[in-house]
């Protein structure tokens, strides 16, 4: 499998405190690929960076193209395109509206891309005209991702996208990513603590700790890790 995504060498964090520390690793085309690690380890930090939004040194390749330098707009029409951690929907805008907000790479009327997207998520064609906030935290998640969809990315960026979910809402989601990863060979990368749910979705799997990759494998592989039970699965050997 070519690599769609290929970071080398990234060092990002803040102002004088460095949070990423060299990180190397790739994402094929069409593959989901797991960060897991806990609060704190430098996960949606990863993300931050790949999107734009934090300078950084190292590599991070898309397509063969070089995102480092890209402001967080060019890296969306260049195919990248990010669910943030809490949702990050207009809460004051309605269903509708906030699916448009995120059609504005779209060339041309984006009435169809909103109609397929409402026929992936119908609680979403229900709620059309109300307001983000008013919608619970699984509808809020659903109309997060149909808006990232809306630009029709080749790589789509999960942030932590349990947080705060059910277990049954948090399993339909993740079903609903798998699905949308196949249909379209769109390449997801998944930043997550929830190593159960996650692992079972992956491709393959990293493991991050204090802004270094500390292991890697397929997500069934890193599932029978002990460690890894020990650390994200709470089960004790």
């Amino acid at each position: 499998m070519s690599a769609l995504l290929e970071v080398d060498g990234l060092h990002a964090g803040y102002g004088q405190i460095e949070v990423l520390h060299g990180l190397d690793f790739t994402v094929g085309e069409g593959e989901i690929v797991v960060i897991l690690g806990a609060n704190g380890a430098g996960k949606t930090t990863t993300m931050r960076t790949i999107s734009g939004l934090i300078e950084s040194r190292g590599t991070i390749s898309f397509g063969g193209r070089q995102l480092n330098r890209l402001k967080p707009d060019a890296v969306v029409r260049a195919g990248v395109t990010q669910v943030p951690q809490g949702r990050g929907t207009f809460t004051d805008l309605t269903v509708e509206d906030n699916l448009l907000a995120g059609a504005y790479t779209l060339k041309g009327s984006p009435d169809s891309e909103v109609a397929r997207w409402f026929e992936v998520f119908p609680r979403l064609a229900e709620r059309r005209d109300q307001r983000a906030g008013s919608l619970s935290g699984g509808e809020q998640q659903m109309l997060a991702v149909a808006r990232a969809m809306m630009s029709r990315p080749k790589l789509l960026l999960c942030d932590e996208p349990s947080l705060g979910l059910a277990p049954i809402i948090t399993q339909e989601l993740f079903r609903v990513l798998g699905e949308l990863s196949d249909e379209f060979n769109m390449a997801v990368l998944l930043v997550e603590q929830n190593a159960g749910i996650s692992l079972k979705l992956a491709d393959r799997a990293y493991v991050l700790e204090t802004g270094t990759i500390v292991a890697t494998g397929t997500g069934d592989e890193l599932l029978a890790d002990d460690t890894i039970k020990r650390a994200y699965l709470g089960v004790v050997a």
